[in-house]
Parts: C-alpha cells; sequence; structure tokens
C-alpha cells in the first residue's frame, strides 16, 4: 500500500450500481455481464446502456482534482459504474482494452457526452466540466464487455492498447 492507503498498481477503486439515475452506490463485489453491471440499471436507455455503453468508467485521480477544484462530485455521484484509481486517465481512449481483475476484459468504445443531472456535483452546475470536446482527458468513458466475471475494489487494472 500507498501513503494514500491504495494499491501501488493501477486498480479498481470502487463499484457503483443503482436502481436507475445517479448517483451511484459502492457495493463490495459485483458480476460484469455483456449488458453491464448485474443490479445496475439506468434511467434512460436512449443516452446510457446497450453492448457499447454497457459501462460507464472513471478515474478516481480526476474526481479529487475536480474536488479540489471546489466540485462536490464523488465516486460513483457522476453514474460511473467503475471508479479506477492509478492509469494515466488521459492516455486513454476509444480501441483501448482493460483488463479488470483476473477475470474482466472490456473495450473502451467513447467518450461520455455529459449528462444535466450531473450538473449538481459541479460548481455552478457547470457538468460539461467532464466533456471531452470542452476539456479532452477529462471524461468518463464507455466500454463494451469482452469477457464477463467478478470484480472486487482492489482488483489490478491492465491497459492493453488497442489497434486503432
Amino acid at each position: 500500500m500507498t501513503d494514500t492507503g491504495r494499491p501501488p498498481y493501477p486498480h479498481l477503486y470502487q463499484i457503483n450500481v443503482s436502481d436507475g439515475g445517479v448517483p451511484k452506490h459502492p457495493v463490495l463485489e459485483a458480476v460484469i455481464a455483456t449488458n453491464g453491471v448485474v443490479g445496475d440499471r439506468q434511467e434512460n436507455l436512449k443516452f446510457h446502456g446497450g453492448p457499447d455503453r454497457a459501462l460507464c468508467l472513471y478515474s478516481q485521480e480526476l474526481i479529487e482534482q475536480l474536488q479540489d477544484e471546489g466540485h462536490a462530485i464523488e465516486a460513483g455521484s457522476s453514474g460511473e459504474n467503475l471508479t479506477i484509481a492509478g492509469l494515466d486517465w488521459e492516455k486513454l481512449k476509444p480501441g483501448d482494452q482493460l483488463q479488470v481483475g483476473p477475470e474482466v476484459q472490456v473495450e473502451i468504445m467513447s467518450y461520455t457526452t455529459p449528462c444535466d443531472k450531473n450538473a449538481r456535483w459541479f460548481m455552478d452546475g457547470d457538468y460539461k466540466r467532464v466533456s471531452h470536446k470542452k476539456n479532452p482527458g477529462w471524461s468518463r468513458l464507455y466500454a463494451k464487455v469482452l469477457r464477463e466475471g467478478l470484480v472486487r475494489p482492489g482488483d489490478a487494472v491492465t491497459v492493453m492498447k488497442g489497434t486503432s
């Protein structure tokens, strides 16, 4: 462990689920299936969910930087299913694949479009603070599940670059 109490390697910081909407709340473990986290639900399937948006991923370090700026965001509040710590977030892009724990493999499919339901977590309602178009490297990411399995906080996360 490092002085932050976190493993010294990229890892799954928190798993988040809800019965629809935000915030999503932490759970101690979860099964990741091709349609997303078992037990999680999205309120608006026009913009969320489906095979290419099965998981929403975000960076714990970016959440902490946003908190330092005065935003009230926390892990899970912006709707991400998997909060990940220790990755070079701004270098991740569609086509990259991640191994999460011993079983799960996902492929990043797109940057998310910020949702106005997240305005309450941002000073002056500036939820577009996490827009890839406005601030590259700060966006949440949508991922497709390539291999299902069980995940737990602390599981190692490994980046395998895509072919694109």
